[in-house]
């Protein structure tokens, strides 16, 4: 039995139909944020990447009507825009959830536990990595490193902290997303949603009550160095030692 070149995903070649427009309010109101956000640099060019943050936060992923729109605001071409979102895996280019779940599965949060709690959340959820519920509540992905190494295993939701997590905490952590129960990070700004994440990444203030304010900072291990430079002391152990097993009776003890 053969398959179609198009059951196999492979192309064909055939030039794509040009991207679809916005609605003309929709394009208009993204317009007026498009000149607030080009207005911060001499080279409009370099608004490229906030600009990609605001189309993301418009349809949750950065679609081809998203860069033509981007590409069009700055006079580039749609090669030059497509070749920035398809570098930088905070892009999205296809349909995902309200809440980013990335597990960090670099060396140390992987040895802490996280492999652990990204293939558990993998079953409990019953989806592969960049893949969404079917809620469309919640995309799970490995993430290389989230630079919290001092609270590994450390779990992101659209960019914010859940450190020191356990399987048991993680599948918590996803169950109340997805049932709409109040989530807060470890520290930082109070949890919004992808798209909203994506405005403020954007470049445009959070304006819900607290959420500047909120703050967090890294733990004493990462903080360590800073203080040396600043010539100051530091204790020479910087987290408690783990608990040590019981040593074992010898067998005269045992007799």
């Amino acid at each position: 039995m053969t398959t179609s070149s198009s059951e196999r995903g492979v192309s064909l070649g055939m030039p794509q139909l040009p991207a679809p427009a916005y609605p003309d309010d929709v394009r208009e109101r993204l317009e007026r944020d498009a000149r607030e956000v080009i207005a911060r640099y001499p080279d409009s060019r370099s608004a490229l990447l906030p600009l990609l943050h605001l189309v993301q936060s418009e349809e949750g992923h950065v679609t081809r009507t998203g860069m033509q729109f981007c590409a069009d605001v700055l006079e580039l071409t749609t090669a030059e825009v497509t070749a920035v979102a398809t570098f930088y895996t905070m892009y999205r280019r296809k349909p995902s959830g309200d809440y980013q779940v990335g597990v960090c599965t670099n060396t140390l949060c992987a040895v802490m536990g996280g492999d652990a709690i990204f293939e558990a959340l993998q079953e409990h959820l019953a989806v592969g990595n960049g893949q969404t519920t079917a809620d469309d509540k919640v995309t799970l992905e490995h993430i290389e490193c989230n630079a919290a190494c001092d609270f590994a295993p450390v779990v992101m939701v659209n960019w914010e902290f859940f450190d020191n997590q356990t399987v048991e905490s993680a599948k918590r952590l996803v169950d109340d997303l997805r049932d709409g129960r109040v989530v807060s990070p470890t520290r930082g700004a109070p949890l919004c949603t992808f798209k909203e994440t994506a405005r403020i990444l954007a470049g445009f203030p959070d304006e819900r009550p607290g959420a500047v304010e909120a703050s967090g900072s890294a733990g004493p291990a990462s903080l360590v160095g800073l203080r040396l430079a600043k010539g100051e002391t530091v204790s020479p152990r910087v987290v408690h030692p783990r608990e040590q097993p019981q040593d074992k009776p010898t067998a005269e003890e045992g007799e």
